[in-house]
């Protein structure tokens, strides 16, 4: 019985925090929303129905749960500033000095995040 309520109560905590940096997500720029609710989502389906339905019918960010839940969709538009953030990002650690394996580590890695990012289909 405690084993359970542990269990309840870490999805709960890992849904809530997602939904935290999600609306963080809506006033920091370069902080994305939807990957966090789409976390929060996930976890809140595996111990709180009510915030996972809440999320789901969420007049402006409920669609895009909903698309990548149904058909891994994400909109061109977050293609796009995704990639935009990415070589923004690289460019900020190379004129910043990061050490060069840091950089071609990080600049390997987004380009390996937008080539799966661009394969997934759209809504």
């Amino acid at each position: 019985m405690v084993r359970r309520a542990l269990k309840l109560l870490f999805w709960r905590a890992l849904a809530l925090a997602s939904v935290g940096l999600g609306m963080l997500g809506v006033v920091l720029p370069g902080l994305p929303t939807v990957p966090f609710l789409l976390l929060a989502a996930w976890a809140a389906s595996r111990g709180w129905p009510a915030l996972e339905t809440w999320l789901l019918q969420h007049p402006r960010h409920g669609p895009a749960v909903r698309q990548w839940r149904e058909r891994g969709a994400v909109p061109r538009r977050a293609k796009w500033l995704s990639s935009a953030m990415m070589v923004a990002s690289a460019a900020i650690m190379w004129a910043i000095g990061i050490p060069p394996w840091a950089l071609v580590l990080a600049i390997v890695t987004m380009a390996s995040v937008g080539l799966w990012l661009w394969r997934r289909p759209e809504p």
